[in-house]
């Protein structure tokens, strides 16, 4: 990640939402990550990874069922 006192740049925001989709973030990373990312930013980065999830898993459901 950037240093402190920096803005998070897209791909900080991508990280820290990424690593929070598994669950495993560092308390120390998620301290730092509240001074320096835009909370508009995660919104709308979580907000597309969620769509691409729930797509990627119909897609998936949709290839399973129809191959059985």
């Amino acid at each position: 990640m950037s240093s402190t006192g920096k803005k998070a740049t897209l791909w900080d925001t991508i990280k820290a939402v990424g690593w929070s989709f598994f669950g495993v973030r560092k308390n120390s990373a998620y301290q730092e990550d509240l001074g320096k990312l835009n909370p508009l930013h995660i919104i709308a980065v979580a907000f597309a990874a969620v769509i691409v999830f729930v797509v990627g898993l119909v897609l998936l459901v949709r290839h399973v069922v129809a191959t059985a």
